[in-house]
């Protein structure tokens, strides 16, 4: 497996275009937290308290499964002014799954989605599992309407190999005006998040940023 930057590199940036990288052209203090894999119990309600205790708002990528498991904290997040994106019904890998299958899949998730909240087509927001998508994928996901959000600095709190203050360090040290941050409301990110989430929130707010959730009010061209 490819080791995968905590910092986007500008040229990747710049390859893939038709994705939403950061946000770094406003000119505001903003930063843009996401979580990916939820909503998972004790995590994601973690996680929802941390953010209501600076008033800050994210983006949740769900997987449709667990909004079927836990429709509670899927609510709840909704409930406290969050937005949501879709993450995919089961956390497929683009590479390893035909397009068909592939988009069946996201539509499973949608579906989920739309039971708990009324998201208009141009405001629909899609994050691949593991960052694979492929030109046909692509295509197909903008047709129905998603804007394909990624990162410009990944937190790494999945990796088991570093520890809580390195997690914190990596966004720190890397976060700019504008950036989309990965961390993952996720039973096996739960180590690294528990204490770089909360360091991130105070660092970032005692130096005058807010946090915003991810909202197209119309499509970007």
């Amino acid at each position: 497996m490819a080791i995968i930057p905590t910092k986007t590199p500008r040229f990747i940036k710049f390859i893939f275009n038709k994705y939403t990288w950061d946000f770094s052209s406003k000119k505001e203090k903003k930063l843009y937290l996401t979580f990916d894999d939820g909503p998972i119990p004790d995590v994601t309600e973690f996680v929802l308290d941390q953010l209501a205790l600076y008033n800050a708002k994210a983006t949740f990528f769900c997987i449709g499964d667990n909004i079927v498991k836990y429709p509670h904290i899927f609510s709840k997040i909704l409930s406290n002014g969050h937005s949501v994106g879709n993450h995919t019904n089961n956390h497929l890998k683009a590479w390893s799954n035909d397009l068909n299958t592939y988009i069946e899949n996201t539509r499973r998730c949608q579906d989920e989605i739309t039971k708990h909240t009324s998201i208009k087509k141009d405001q629909l927001i899609f994050r691949p599992p593991y960052g694979q998508l492929s030109l046909s994928k692509l295509k197909a996901l903008k047709k129905l309407g998603y804007q394909i959000i990624l990162w410009d600095v990944l937190s790494k709190d999945w990796e088991q190999s570093i520890s809580p203050e390195e997690c914190l360090q990596n966004v720190i040290n890397n976060t700019k005006q504008g950036s989309i941050i990965v961390f993952h409301d996720s039973i096996k990110a739960s180590k690294n998040l528990k204490i770089a989430l909360p360091g991130v929130l105070d660092h970032f707010h005692k130096k005058g940023f807010v946090f915003e959730p991810i909202v197209f009010k119309e499509t970007p061209s």
